[in-house]
């Protein structure tokens, strides 16, 4: 018997939840480490750009597996990965080291993403989409809210190892609900052959897609320059501002309230068939957040206000432009929805990886470098989807 759809929703959550715990939690604990690992503070940040860089890259073989093995196997395969690799990095003897494992922790934690939107497409009709989309940004986001100040509170009793045996335990909780819990949504099917030229023409087939491309490379940079700012921000405000550990937690939770806010309206309150719309009309405001975000990042005006504010309304933003765009591009890929899925995360995570990885290369003891990513990465979105999204697309069916 199948659990109940608020319980299948908590566990899909709590599995999309893997990417932003093991981003979020161990930020308070970067000048922590750069001391501990004696390592610089580019270094400490390439760990972050190295999960994205998993996190991408892992997701494309996800895709064609989940398609022809079912959803679950590969899930086991992912969380099992995702507690050894946790577990080695609570003990790396270096920052080197930590990048290396943090990169197998991402492959590890794609899978509950990829797969757990591979579930909601099997589980609702399109039209029910992007309101379980933004049911899963309700779960998904209170893992921002809570894991910096989690990260802040353990860094207060204890060291910043404790924090990755924290994601272990998680990691062992989800994978007992999801033996228990949840069920299998897409059976194996022997049909469809396990082979890298099938698993070619089918990502390159959805590649050349526009609209596809539109709603995901659109979305993806826009989200994009929010891990910018989740890379630069440790620096800004704690190093530059000079807020504590404990007060970033709450300053990071801060923009993700706004995010979850936002995904709610989006999912709740809009009329239906209206989704494109909002998309576009989110990526409008997010461009002029951008601007101002750059203008007070290149003059200091405003001091950690002129930053905080623009940025708040940016990751607002997102909560309108994300469920929107995964339940657009994902809409036409029933039979395909796990390499949709992937080929969605992969695209999205790429973007991120090199937008974390630029504010590092920038890095110049300013907030420019963060700022200025964000507002590149946050404008070019907007101009991929106005351009690959002409006329747009019908409305979701009510």
């Amino acid at each position: 018997m199948r659990p109940p759809k608020t319980e299948l929703l908590i566990i899909l959550g709590a599995l999309t939840a893997f990417a932003p715990l093991s981003i979020d939690m161990y930020l308070p604990a970067f000048p922590q480490m750069e001391l501990a690992l004696g390592a610089s503070t580019d270094a400490v940040q390439r760990t972050l750009a190295a999960f994205f860089l998993g996190f991408a890259l892992g997701q494309a073989s996800y895709g064609p597996v989940t398609d022809r093995f079912g959803r679950k196997p590969p899930l086991y395969f992912g969380l099992g990965l995702y507690v050894l690799a946790s577990i080695g990095c609570a003990l790396a003897p270096s920052a080197e080291v930590l990048t290396v494992l943090r990169f197998v922790q991402a492959v590890g934690a794609c899978s509950g993403m990829v797969i757990a939107r591979a579930m909601v497409r099997d589980l609702f009709d399109p039209k029910d989409a992007a309101r379980a989309y933004s049911s899963l940004m309700l779960v998904t986001g209170l893992a921002p809210i809570l894991a910096p100040v989690i990260g802040g509170i353990v860094l207060v009793w204890s060291v910043w190892p404790t924090i990755f045996w924290i994601l272990a335990a998680y990691a062992l909780l989800a994978l007992a609900a999801v033996h228990w819990r949840l069920p299998e949504t897409h059976p194996a099917d022997p049909s469809r052959p396990l082979a890298f030229g099938r698993a070619v023409a089918d990502y390159g087939r959805i590649l050349r897609d526009a609209r596809y491309m539109g709603y995901a490379a659109g979305g993806g940079l826009g989200m994009a320059g929010m891990f910018a700012y989740i890379a630069g921000s440790p620096f800004v405000f704690i190093d530059l501002h000079g807020i504590s550990a404990q007060q970033y937690g709450w300053v990071f939770g801060l923009n993700a309230i706004g995010f979850v806010a936002a995904a709610q309206v989006n999912g709740r309150l809009l009329p239906p068939g209206s989704h494109e719309r909002a998309m576009r009309a989110a990526q409008l405001v997010q461009g002029a957040a951008a601007l101002v975000l750059i203008a007070t990042g290149a003059t200091g005006a405003g001091g950690f206000l002129g930053l905080f504010v623009p940025i708040f309304v940016y990751v607002a933003c997102l909560g309108f432009i994300m469920p929107n765009a995964a339940a657009l591009a994902m809409a036409p890929y029933g039979r395909n929805a796990g390499v949709a899925s992937a080929l969605l995360g992969t695209l999205q995570f790429s973007l991120a990886a090199i937008a974390s990885g630029l504010v590092g290369l920038l890095h110049d003891g300013s907030a420019l470098p963060m700022a200025g990513t964000i507002a590149v990465f946050g404008l070019a979105g907007l101009a991929v989807n106005r351009l690959l999204t002409r006329p747009p697309r019908p409305a979701i069916p009510s």
